[in-house]
């Protein structure tokens, strides 16, 4: 059973009922659905195991999809099959951005081949290709004396900024950001922020932007997807999930987070009240660790929109705030 998100109009990603999974019966992903218009940054955010660099991996090919539809720009990529699927593929409509820059480029080639990859793959000449890179430098805000050097004569959010430039080297329409801030220094951290949202605006870019991390998703983010153990659990617009969340797994994130006062203690304490059980092979996939939990969560919610741009799979939402206030 697929739990059904509100989703933007004429979506440029739009993910439908996927399914994941490495071992037979032991779904990674477990009917997942949502959209993401052109333009548009949609956070993902959940713990680690939620799901989430998998659902990235699985919309760039890099991740067994057992089911579902995963169509780009009205394009079913999960319908595609040999020479179809790397045109799809080279065309650079869709690029992937690695969560450890040090890990994904290539220790032995200067910034200006790894830029270059991509442009090589997609049939760009060569002559061509040096311009397109240093266009692209430009745009993540790297001086052109760098193209000469290697990964580890950068620094850390240099190495960043030229994992970006490659991926927007080809002018995607869609970038899948992984964790791309999360081993940064808080400088660094928000000029490659800042550089995501900058970037949608001027090449009409939509990013999923995966993080743990509420608060690198919360002035960039223009709605939020909130991931749990493989199922969305909540979706809406980023400031309105963060001041009233609808589900209590996403009100624990938002009450864990640094600086959240004595008020966002007292919630995070009753959230944390729960004794934690081993989770249900069915149901609601929070149950095990929900202070509201009761017999009534045991079929799988299906989504509930107490309003047309929000959307929560609980049973009990809205009405379990009440009981937390209480």
């Amino acid at each position: 059973m697929t739990t059904s998100v509100a989703a933007p109009e004429d979506p440029l990603l739009d993910v439908r009922d996927l399914r994941v999974a490495f071992e037979p019966g032991t779904p990674v992903l477990d009917g997942v659905d949502l959209a993401v218009r052109a333009g548009e940054v949609l956070g993902v955010i959940g713990e680690t195991g939620s799901g989430k660099t998998t659902l990235a991996r699985a919309v760039v090919g890099l991740a067994p999809v057992a089911a579902g539809r995963i169509t780009v720009d009205g394009l079913d990529r999960t319908a595609l099959r040999g020479r179809a699927l790397r045109d799809a593929r080279r065309a650079g409509t869709v690029q992937y951005m690695f969560q450890d820059p040090l890990r994904s480029l290539d220790p032995d080639l200067t910034v200006l081949r790894l830029v270059g990859q991509p442009l090589a793959i997609t049939g760009v000449p060569v002559e061509e290709r040096r311009h397109r890179v240093l266009a692209a430098l430009d745009l993540v805000g790297l001086d052109h004396a760098l193209a000469d050097r290697r990964p580890a004569q950068l620094s850390g959010g240099q190495r960043q900024r030229v994992a970006l430039a490659r991926a927007i080297v080809t002018r995607p329409r869609l970038l899948l950001a992984d964790e791309p801030v999360s081993a940064l220094d808080a400088s660094s951290r928000n000029h490659v922020l800042r550089l995501l949202d900058e970037l949608r605006g001027e090449l009409g870019l939509a990013v999923v932007l995966i993080s743990h991390d509420l608060d690198s998703l919360a002035g960039v983010a223009d709605r939020l997807a909130v991931l749990y153990r493989g199922r969305v659990v909540e979706s809406g617009p980023t400031d309105a999930v963060l001041r009233s969340p609808l589900h209590p797994y996403t009100a624990l994130l938002a009450a864990s987070a640094p600086g959240g006062g004595p008020a966002r203690h007292a919630e995070l304490a009753v959230l944390r009240s729960a004794a934690t059980r081993p989770p249900a092979a069915s149901g609601c996939a929070f149950a095990h660790r929900c202070p509201f939990a009761d017999a009534a969560c045991a079929p799988r919610p299906e989504f509930r929109t107490p309003a047309a741009d929000r959307a929560a799979a609980c049973h009990h939402a809205p009405d379990w705030r009440t009981r937390l206030a209480a």
